[in-house]
């Protein structure tokens, strides 16, 4: 989809105070810019307009978010929309920035990381850009405060199992997994704006919840203790340790 530019908005994200800019000065100490320190850190890569990330703060006061989008135009309607609102969520932080560098600002502070409808780039080429790809999930490492928590959401198939895979080779134990969100609706979903068009152009949507014990796994591999299953193994895996969860075909 091809990004419309909004004139004037970089100078009005630069100038906005819901956006912290000084982003490696933040590194490790990200929690001293919220109102409560302790609580846990969300973030999501790519927030497009910001929908989510901020129905996500109204509704989890307990949780501090912060909503990363590469591109100026996004930022400014996700300023827009909180600017809207009659009380602005506290326990919310924006930032510009490029997902590749986000272990140069971020240090084990991060509790989860939200994916939602990430860019597929399809082409065989450009698969480290996924950001599911072995490059992202080795920086998604340095990040993590503690426990690993990946949720994705995404319209793509051949992204969805993709990401599947890599995961369960990074160590991830998958938890409620499917392939038609709304016709497995036991969770509470906040829905992102192209997620609501999607939806009403008939088209399914893929999640999953994806978490690894950070430490466990260090002492594993470091001892040489851990083994990837066989890639003829990977869909017996998933049944064990997914539900609810529908068979999926795997890239060769």
């Amino acid at each position: 989809m091809r990004l419309k530019n909004i004139k004037g908005a970089m100078e009005y994200v630069e100038n906005s105070d819901y956006v912290v800019h000084d982003l490696e000065k933040n590194k490790g100490k990200w929690n001293k810019l919220f109102e409560n320190e302790e609580n846990d850190i969300h973030l999501e890569i790519g927030m497009g307009r910001g929908k989510f990330i901020i129905e996500m703060a109204q509704n989890n006061t307990n949780i501090n978010y912060i909503g990363l989008e590469m591109y100026d135009s996004v930022i400014y309607k996700a300023i827009k929309h909180l600017e809207n609102l009659e009380k602005r969520p506290n326990n919310l932080i924006l930032i510009r920035a490029d997902a590749n560098k986000i272990d140069e600002f971020f240090e084990k502070e991060i509790s989860r990381i939200y994916l939602n409808f990430s860019d597929p780039w399809p082409k065989a080429k450009h698969a480290k850009r996924r950001l599911t790809s072995k490059q992202f999930l080795n920086k998604y490492d340095k990040i993590f405060k503690d426990n690993n928590e990946i949720f994705m959401k995404t319209d793509n198939d051949d992204l969805f199992e993709f990401s599947v895979q890599t995961l369960i080779e990074h160590g991830y134990k998958l938890e409620n997994v499917t392939r038609d969100l709304y016709n497995n609706m036991n969770i509470v979903n906040v829905a992102t704006e192209y997620e609501e068009k999607f939806v009403k152009q008939g088209i399914t949507i893929n999640r999953l919840e994806a978490y690894r014990n950070g430490d466990k796994w260090k002492r594993r591999v470091k001892r040489g203790r851990f083994s990837f299953p066989k890639r003829k193994n990977w869909e017996k895996e998933l049944k064990k340790r997914t539900v609810p969860f529908l068979s999926l075909h795997f890239w060769k």
